[in-house]
């Protein structure tokens, strides 16, 4: 569904992504980690178009997009739901969804979209006329996503859901991911929780200073020595954690 090949993207003369190649068939979970300053970022705000790659092709279902402007891409079918939410404070959770859906012109179909978000984020149904802004951290967060939905992607970006959550919303989250998932949505994940991404994902990437690390399933990364003590925390010898 989605290609990266030899992606190298700037800011200013700071070389952010270098020579980055990765691939999401359609119906995966693929997780990409890596530590603050990894790039993880700047991969999703370029797939999205916030950037543009200064080398490399980026294809969508078969369409070059490194050179489209955002707006065309979420058209395409791709939606970000940025780090750090970036919601509308001032705005209610039903203005928020529906800024979501802002490319949607069927009436039926944004109401579609709206159940299936209040189907899996019920709260959001309770609170939608009130602002944003007032939501809890993780209320927030399931609105981030939501208004995500809201554009009735084909690939969803998802730039570090858990970041911030408790323990108990982030099972939650990934719980919802997974749904999301069974129900025919692609995700491309960004994450610094390596135990909830590669126990979901099917296929993870590592980014180090920009630069591709490793790659492979996630079954093979979680069993890897290297990403056992860096992302995993696991002593050399001992057996990782494995998360339901």
């Amino acid at each position: 569904m989605l290609k990266l090949e030899g992606v190298s993207t700037y800011y200013g003369p700071i070389q952010a992504l270098k020579e980055v190649t990765l691939e999401v068939e359609e119906g995966a979970i693929v997780a990409v980690l890596g530590a603050n300053g990894a790039g993880k970022t700047t991969l999703m705000n370029t797939i999205s178009g916030l950037v543009h790659p200064r080398a490399g092709e980026i294809t969508f279902q078969g369409r070059r997009i490194d050179r489209l402007p955002a707006e065309r891409i979420v058209r395409l079918g791709i939606s970000l739901v940025p780090e750090g939410r970036q919601l509308f404070p001032d705005l209610t959770v039903w203005e928020n969804l529906r800024m979501g859906a802002f490319i949607q012109r069927d009436h039926r179909g944004i109401k579609e979209s709206l159940e299936r978000v209040f189907a899996h984020f019920p709260v959001l149904r309770e609170r939608r006329g009130q602002l944003a802004g007032t939501l809890s951290g993780g209320e927030q967060q399931m609105l981030a996503i939501a208004r995500g939905l809201m554009a009735r992607p084909r690939l969803l970006l998802l730039d570090e859901p858990s970041l911030g959550l408790s323990p108990v919303l982030v099972r939650e989250l990934f719980r919802i991911i997974r749904e999301l998932n069974r129900e025919g949505t692609t995700l491309l994940l960004a994450e610094q929780n390596a135990h909830m991404a590669l126990t979901t994902a099917m296929r993870g990437y590592i980014l180090e200073t920009g630069r591709l690390a490793l790659s492979g399933p996630a079954a093979e990364l979680r069993a890897n020595e290297r990403v056992r003590q860096l992302y995993l925390g696991v002593r050399a010898g001992t057996t990782p954690q494995t998360l339901s």
